[in-house]
């Protein structure tokens, strides 16, 4: 199991990320808004889950280490995937889903793409008792001023999650007031609010 890397990020896409470590290029499946904080020629630290298949081996890292638990945790459920969970995270913090399963807020969890009415019951029932035997949530990084082609990696982070391309040009038509408010936008908040733009339809 790798459950850390630590190195100098080489290459940022819209949903993944290689990291350098020790001469080797190490590429890993990350939410838009994890991507959103890193940036080429930096030193970074990210947790990480190996998915071990048949015919691949998949790398996902993740911000913090309450992420990559709520996302190995999720993957304990029936019908969800490494795609699904990462799409959950991405549009709900760990702690939002914590609620969101504890409460059996059926309506919150449907936000996700991909996870419908049944999907979410099959969820609540699953792990509404295991739900606290992952960490707690930790302090997020701070995210430094993205370039200003925001709305490529907003709308190719949006897609990857399962949106249309059409849907993700409508969001981010909706939240380019944010960046015409700040000339050094942080795509991590533009993606949150693209995120909830899409959450309300």
């Amino acid at each position: 199991m790798i459950a850390q890397l630590s190195g100098l990020v080489v290459q940022v896409g819209p949903t993944s990320v290689v990291i350098e470590i020790g001469g080797l290029g190490v590429l890993a499946l990350c939410s838009p808004n994890t991507v959103a904080g890193l940036r080429v020629g930096q030193k970074t630290t990210l947790a990480t889950s190996l998915i071990v298949r048949e015919d691949s081996l998949t790398l996902y890292g993740f911000a913090t280490a309450d992420e990559r638990e709520f996302f190995e945790l999720l993957l304990t459920a029936t019908g969800v995937g490494p795609k699904l969970a990462q799409a959950a995270l991405a549009v709900l913090t760990p702690d939002e889903l914590r609620r969101a399963i504890a409460t059996e807020n059926l309506v919150l969890l449907c936000k996700v793409p991909g996870i419908g009415r049944k999907g979410a019951q099959r969820i609540v029932i699953e792990l509404k008792d295991k739900i606290n035997s992952v960490g707690q949530p930790e302090a997020a990084p701070s995210l430094s001023g993205a370039p200003a082609v925001w709305r490529d990696q907003v709308a190719l982070g949006l897609q990857g999650l399962g949106w249309s391309a059409k849907d993700a040009e409508a969001a981010c038509t909706e939240v380019e007031y944010l960046a015409r408010e700040d000339p050094q936008p942080s795509v991590a908040v533009i993606m949150k609010a693209a995120l909830q733009t899409l959450a309300r339809r």
